[in-house]
């Protein structure tokens, strides 16, 4: 019986892992707040940074913070509190002291080099200041790329204000038309996509509401951003949405590099009516 058992329960759990679509199964990283909206003198907001398999669920790897940055209200910057580093997760609080929406990015650039040296494959991972001392310039079979990410979300105490908003004229980043946090079920949103501060067409974007555990499909939603840079989506009921966009060129920071990839990610909140 306890054969019978066993066998019955690798039974289900391998029907379950063939009948889970493999895109559920990525890795997507994530900022994740407790709330969007607060209210208060100086509310305590709590963040979970993240790799999951499935979207907004600890279940896979954290996500580093080296690079966090946090955009208060009126544009400066201000520092997180309670930071807790964890094996699934990296946790931190921030303060919101003043009225308006505050900007939690992490901010990645970086180049990667693979080479041999002396016949033994290297591998290199560093910003564009050290490349040139720390990889040797007659590096057999170098292959260079640069990486560029930014990683969001976006949380307001009271009335939402554009000042954080403001781009960073660096790499890809979402310009609000529709504030990011005020986005509503069944009313469309729309944002413009910049390159270097600069309108970026034909991005290719995805977008994919939380709770997918408990979708029979993923459900992800795919746009192009059009000749003005804009995306106008259109939502599939209140909850958390993870909006991706990925594209990339031959701006490099270093002439060894002949690829520049740059991707945006953000976690945005669609209220009910």
């Amino acid at each position: 019986m306890k054969r019978l058992a066993l066998t019955s329960a690798l039974s289900c759990a391998l029907s379950a892992a063939l009948l889970t679509p493999l895109s559920a199964l990525a890795d997507r990283p994530f900022i994740l707040p407790a709330m969007t909206l607060n209210s208060g003198t100086a509310p305590l907001i709590t963040f979970d940074a993240a790799v999951g398999e499935n979207l907004f669920y600890f279940d896979h790897n954290t996500l580093s913070i080296d690079n966090l940055i946090i955009t208060a209200a009126d544009g400066s910057i201000v520092k997180p509190e309670s930071i807790a580093l964890g094996k699934l997760r990296n946790s931190f609080d921030v303060r919101a002291s003043l009225q308006g929406t505050y900007k939690v990015s992490i901010v990645n650039d970086m180049l990667i080099a693979n080479y041999k040296e002396n016949g033994a494959p290297k591998r290199w991972r560093g910003n564009a200041e050290s490349f040139a001392k720390e990889v040797p310039a007659n590096a057999e079979e170098l292959q260079v790329f640069q990486n560029q990410s930014r990683i969001e979300t976006f949380v307001t105490n009271g009335s939402p204000n554009n000042t954080a908003l403001k781009p960073s004229g660096k790499g890809l980043e979402l310009q609000a038309i529709t504030h990011p946090n005020d986005i509503v079920d069944g009313e469309a949103a729309s944002f413009r996509l910049l390159l270097d501060g600069q309108p970026a067409a034909g991005v290719k974007v995805t977008v994919i509401a939380g709770g997918a555990r408990y979708r029979q499909k993923l459900g992800e939603q795919f746009y192009t951003s059009d000749a003005d840079g804009k995306i106008k989506i259109n939502w599939q009921g209140a909850g958390m949405y993870w909006l991706q966009a990925r594209t990339s060129d031959n701006k490099t920071a270093v002439p060894a590099a002949k690829e520049r990839r740059v991707s945006y990610i953000a976690t945005l909140e669609v209220l009910p009516q």
